[in-house]
Parts: structure tokens; sequence; C-alpha cells
């Protein structure tokens, strides 16, 4: 179901098909069909993660959201005011699982998709009314805990989550989490109210940052060091309830707190600062906490792979969100393949890999490992060469009498030429 390109009006047309329409009707059926359910498509994608997940420790969940721009389709009528009057689209919801020892996704296992008419869900209990990004976490987090996922899940999320009275809810329930914070938060430490900047600078006189590894900042090299303390979330929060304002008082709340700093080798210039909440156990270290933050990016990766990486979901012309939300769960099957392929060393899968790279006519440096993205091109092209080689039943005969007719046609270029 890959898009042919960025202004086609549908899907790509396999070699065995002698129309257009044929698939465009094809498509139609299948994405209008009412057995082909929003469960029954989430349920291989988090089947495929168990499997992936076998004898891990843990597992990182990242959460986040990501606006579709539909404005410019006339045709589709559910789609909703996302913010100023020209944000028009649907607002996707995402809960994407990220190996914790390789930073490699693996699959998305729920999504919600805020449309005109509510809330389209893979969940048991979706939304059933528009509400904040945060009030969707603490359902998504729940119903992730009955997936029989094989290993322990943190709950991954970005700044949007530094809400002492969703820490506290969380927490009281059982779940992991890491959180960047803002650097004006106050919290308890070392018996005074200061907030995450002061404590950042202290711990940076008292020279408590260590030098963790190389990474990567805006496709720029930098070396992240990590330092950590512990806190305690004391103060009230703050809940809006019917447009007020209101104190929600609650317990202390103690976390760890990491910080990751990213440098610049050579001008030690400051790339990044986080500042890092978390309730995992002390096991697991405060470097790797780090790392596992750095990798929430992945999120932002595949929402990139499916805009402009091959798939072109935001040029999808089905005119109803439910269609919409069904190919985005297929799609996700194919990032789904790809990121497995990504992660496999043996021999076999190296050679496989080199082939799509070459399929798909884009280069790649000497050392560097092929994106999902490359790879993904490379597969579509493979598929349709399959389709093609069943078309003509793998008659070889029919393949060289198509090559002799392209060498006569070269032959009357260069004439021309």
């Amino acid at each position: 179901m890959k898009q042919s390109t960025s202004t086609s009006t549908g899907v790509a047309v396999p070699a065995t098909l002698q129309s257009s329409f044929a698939i465009t009707q094809a498509t139609w059926r299948f994405l209008n069909n009412e057995r082909v359910s929003l469960p029954k498509l989430i349920a291989p994608l988090r089947e495929f993660a168990r499997q992936q997940l076998v004898r891990h420790d843990y597992v990182l969940a990242v959460k986040d959201w990501s606006k579709l721009d539909y404005k410019k389709h006339k045709a589709k009528k559910d789609v909703v005011q996302i913010s100023h009057k020209d944000d028009i689209g649907y607002d996707l919801t995402t809960q994407l699982l990220v190996n914790a020892q390789n930073g490699q996704s693996i699959a998305p296992i729920q999504m919600h998709l805020k449309t005109a008419d509510g809330y389209l869900s893979t969940a048991k209990s979706p939304p059933t009314e528009p509400i904040h990004h945060l009030e969707q976490v603490l359902p998504l987090m729940r119903e992730a805990d009955t997936m029989d996922i094989p290993a322990k899940i943190v709950h991954v999320i970005d700044r949007e989550a530094d809400s002492v009275f969703h820490l506290r809810a969380w927490s009281a329930e059982g779940f992991y989490y890491l959180v960047r914070g803002d650097d004006d938060r106050l919290v308890r430490w070392r018996d005074e109210t200061v907030s995450l900047r002061q404590i950042k600078a202290q711990l940076e006189s008292e020279g408590a940052f260590q030098q963790s590894r190389e990474v990567l900042i805006g496709g720029k090299k930098g070396l992240q060091s990590v330092a950590e303390t512990e806190i305690v979330l004391d103060r009230p929060a703050k809940r809006k309830v019917q447009g007020r304002s209101i104190i929600v008082p609650g317990d202390p709340l103690p976390l760890r707190l990491v910080f990751a700093k990213v440098v610049d080798p050579l001008s030690n210039e400051e790339l990044s600062m986080w500042y890092l909440l978390s309730n995992v156990s002390s096991d697991v270290s405060s470097s790797r906490l780090a790392l596992w933050y750095y990798w929430r990016w992945r999120i932002e990766s595949y929402f990139k792979l499916l805009k402009s990486g091959g798939q072109q979901l935001e040029h999808w012309q089905q005119e109803s969100s439910l269609a919409i939300l069904k190919r985005l769960l297929i799609a996700s099957m194919a990032c789904a393949t790809v990121w497995c392929l990504q992660e496999s060393t043996d021999e076999e899968s190296e050679e496989f890999k080199s082939v799509l790279v070459r399929l798909s006519g884009k280069r790649l440096k000497r050392g560097r490992s092929p994106t999902a993205e490359i790879l993904l091109s490379g597969l579509f092209v493979l598929l349709r060469m399959f389709d093609f080689l069943v078309s003509i039943d793998f008659d070889l005969s029919k393949i060289a009498k198509l090559n002799a007719t392209f060498s006569k046609l070269l032959q009357k270029t260069k004439k021309i030429v």
C-alpha cells in the first residue's frame, strides 16, 4: 500500500494489475470492510513486539503526539481544528516500543486519532471526549500493562509531562517513567527549596558530572556527561478544572534527578541540557537513563518515516479518519519490518540489506548503516519486482525479450543523439 508519489491520488499500482482503478477499488473495499477492525490490525504489531522482547529486562514505551496536516483535503469531512484556524487535520497519539538495549524502534502498540467526531483508537477504552494530551497517558500506561509485554515498561515522555499531579498519579499506580523536567521546577534538595537549574550549577561546581558517551545532537557530534542526585517533589500541584486553576496537595514524592549535558568536544559549548525525572530503580545507572531519553527521538523518526520516508502519510486520499488510521496501522507494519531488519546482523540479513540499498537508488556513505528510509524504499522496489515476476509466471524468456526491445531502443537513441 505504498503511496505512488506525494502528488498521486492513491497507492502505487502493482504489476499484477492492469489499471489504477482496480487497486483503488481493492484498497477502498479493504479499508471499509467492517471485519478489518482496528483491534485486529494492531494485534499483529503487539504480538511482533512481544516476540522481539523475550529475555529483555526493560523496554521503553515512548509517547508523543503528531499533527496530520490535511487542510488542503476538502473531501475529508471529519478533520478537526487542532490549534489555530489554519491548523486542520487529525491529532495522532502514539505509544511506540523501543528496545532498551540498543535503541532500535520495535513497533507501535497503541494509537488514538482525534477527529471532529471524537477519537478513533486501538484501545479497549478510548477517550470519550476531547482531553489534554497528559490525560491520555495514564490510560495508555494501564493498557500497556495488560499486553503481556515480557519486560518492565519504562514510559518515556517529553517536557510536556513535567506535571507534579501526573507524576504522583503514575507513581501511585506503580508505573516506571522517565520525563524531561523544566529547569525552573522547584524541588526539595538538601533541606532547601531550589530550582533544578540551581542544583545543576551546584553539582557542576562540585565536579559531579562524569563523561558518558559521544552522541549526535542536531547532526552535530557532542560529548554527553551525566550527574545524578535525589530530590523530593513536596509542593502542591496545580490543576485546571472547568477553566479555574485549583491547588491539589499531595504526598512528598522522592525521585531520581539525572542531568544529561552535551557539549561540543572542540569549543566546549553546551549543545543541550536535559533535566530528567525518574522513579526507575537504582539498578539502572544514571548514564543508562540518559541514553534512554536520548532514544526518545526514535518516535520523531517514526513520524518522519510515515510522512516523508516513502509512506507520504499527509498525502493519503482516503476520505475518512477510520480509513486513514487503518492504513496507518498497515504502514506501521512496513516500518516494523525494516526496523527488525536494521537490528539483524547475521550474514543473510546484511546481504539482504545491501540489496535493498542498491534497489533504493540512494547513496550511502562508506561505513554507514542504511537508514530505515533507505531500506523501506528498497523494499518497495523489491516487492514491485516480485509482483512483476509473478505476473509473467517467472518466464525468463519474457524478460529476455523485454531486454532485447530495450537494447533496440537504445540503439535508436544513440543514432538520434
